[in-house]
């Protein structure tokens, strides 16, 4: 079956405790404990596939009972896993947090079995089972920035990412400075929020829109019987029922162009 997009990244276990009760350090609590298929690569391919599209996952995942089980996960949700490198030697990933009436307490991410696989989990978009260095992949990949600095950074520039449409989703502003070599790439798609955006701009700004152009992007104005021809033409109208004073804004959804 041929994928309609690759997302490359983490795929592991979410082991998640939750209390009804507010927690602070060494509270002792009764919850419920759950474990469901995460990790952003794979919340990307969840979401993809309830949308009907089959999106096939790049990750390394162990050949151990978890790992067996979370590919029967995968397969059950429609999830494309024959080119998943498969560790005899590592273990399958997991990702562990404890949550209460205050929100998140803490989590720990172990993810050592993804960066030690490295390019492992590259190789069917080099050996001609995806593609290879003469003919790359030239659809949509969607990238997980948890992937290590050195590996993004190898994709970067790699003749096997060349011709792909990457769409790359930082993992934390922490991690966000790893994803500074693909602003050269020149099909790379960053989403990113304000945070993120002033660090890979090393800017500081106060909207999104204003970091990811370097600049000040303000709104304009636009007179009132002009803007009621434009909401004519537009796509959706949202009403509110709002009864205070108010604005009427237009958003426009698509890539600023440079400037002339």
């Amino acid at each position: 079956m041929t994928a309609d997009i690759l997302c490359i990244g983490s795929v592991l276990w979410d082991i998640i405790g939750r209390s009804p009760a507010s927690m602070r350090l060494g509270s002792d609590v009764p919850g419920r404990i759950t474990r469901l298929p995460g990790g952003v690569a794979m919340n990307i391919a969840m979401t993809l596939a309830r949308f009907g599209l089959r999106p096939a996952i790049l990750t390394a995942i162990g050949r151990d009972a978890e790992g067996d089980e979370l590919i029967a996960a995968c397969a059950r949700m429609g999830l494309l896993t024959d080119h998943a490198y498969r560790s005899d030697d590592l273990p399958t990933d997991r990702y562990m947090a404890i949550e209460g009436a205050n929100g998140l307490i803490a989590a720990i991410a172990d993810a050592h079995s993804l960066e030690a696989a490295g390019d492992k989990i590259l190789r069917p978009l080099a050996d001609g089972t995806l593609g290879h260095a003469a003919r790359p992949w030239n659809g949509l990949i969607a990238l997980d920035g948890n992937l290590t600095e050195s590996l993004l950074s190898q994709i970067a520039t790699s003749p096997l990412f060349a011709a792909a449409d990457l769409r790359v989703a930082p993992a934390s502003p922490g991690k966000a400075e790893r994803l500074l070599p693909l602003l050269k790439h020149p099909k790379a798609t960053l989403y990113v929020n304000l945070e993120e955006a002033n660090l890979l701009t090393r800017s500081q700004h106060d909207t999104a829109i204003d970091a990811a152009e370097g600049k000040p992007r303000p709104m304009i104005g636009i007179e009132r019987f002009a803007f009621y021809d434009m909401a004519r033409k537009s796509y959706a109208v949202i009403q509110t029922g709002e009864r205070r004073f108010y604005g009427c804004f237009m958003f426009r959804k698509g890539v600023i162009p440079p400037d002339a």
